[in-house]
């Protein structure tokens, strides 16, 4: 039997499910955006929603950015594995709130061949979806270069996926990190379309979008982020840009990083050193 508060769930969802595709339609979406995000920002405040983890942590004071060092990436998938056991994700190699590219270079080619953990031949390489790795389908090739490539969820300045969203789950904190609200998600996938990334993906079991947080229940405790805690060579880096000596902002100081797809205009907040101009 279902409670009282799971069936006002489903109600109030079914609700701004017609809500937003009404708004959709009707061209109105920014406004019905600013209204609900008004009233999540203070269901949050003062229910100990999303936005707000814990009781005494200041979104204010705090500006979050992420770094990837891919000169020190070695493809051993365990900030995959890692984020999918914190965060819940779908134990299949379909649905990941982050994932590593392989970008190969052989002898004669110009442009790079590129695969992920979702690859059909790593996946039999792996001997199941539960499990990750790279298949060595190059030894007995002719490679010129390789490296990993780390993606996930860019955090941007200007999100396009906050933008389309018709119910205002979809919002950006006061501190910089770009958060799904559940609760008011309807599974329009409107956000999902939107991302140039492709960083989000939808949840079958749930009927909603998800992606990567940076671990926000984490980094609001003073805790780092799943996968940059695990990673073993200190490729993934985090902190608080507000503070100029935290690990992030030296990263970004001593070395020229740069962001992916910067012509969109979403303003990543996700920076990279050590990738070629055909990473995207």
């Amino acid at each position: 039997m279902k409670s009282q508060n799971d069936l006002s769930s489903a109600a109030r969802r079914e609700f701004l499910g017609k809500l937003g595709l009404a708004a959709g339609c009707a061209g109105t979406v920014a406004a019905g955006v600013g209204a609900l995000g008004a009233v999540q920002e203070a269901e949050a405040k003062t229910d100990g929603g999303a936005s707000f983890p814990t009781p005494d942590y200041d979104w204010t004071k705090h500006r979050w950015g992420y770094g990837v060092d891919a000169t020190k990436c070695i493809g051993c998938l365990r900030c995959v594995e890692a984020c999918k056991k914190e965060n819940h994700v779908a134990g299949d190699a379909h649905h990941f709130r982050t994932w590593v590219e392989r970008y190969v270079y052989l002898e004669g080619e110009d442009k790079p061949r590129i695969d992920s953990q979702q690859d059909p031949v790593n996946i039999a390489a792996s001997g199941s979806e539960k499990e990750y790795r790279f298949a060595n389908r190059y030894k007995d090739a002719k490679v010129e270069k390789a490296f990993f490539v780390p993606k996930l969820c860019n955090h941007c300045t200007h999100p396009a996926c906050v933008q389309v969203c018709p119910t205002g789950a979809t919002y950006k904190t006061k501190d910089g990190v770009v958060l799904i609200d559940h609760t008011y998600c309807i599974g329009c996938q409107y956000c999902v379309q939107a991302c140039p990334y492709g960083a989000r993906f939808f949840n079958d079991a749930e009927r909603v979008t998800d992606k990567c947080t940076w671990c926000y229940h984490r980094i609001t405790k003073g805790l780092q982020p799943a996968c940059v805690e695990i990673c073993p060579v200190g490729a993934r880096i985090f902190g608080d840009l507000n503070d100029k000596q935290s690990p992030i902002s030296l990263f970004i100081r001593n070395n020229r990083v740069q962001v992916l797809k910067p012509e969109t205009g979403n303003a990543p907040n996700v920076y990279y050193v050590g990738i070629d101009k055909e990473v995207n």
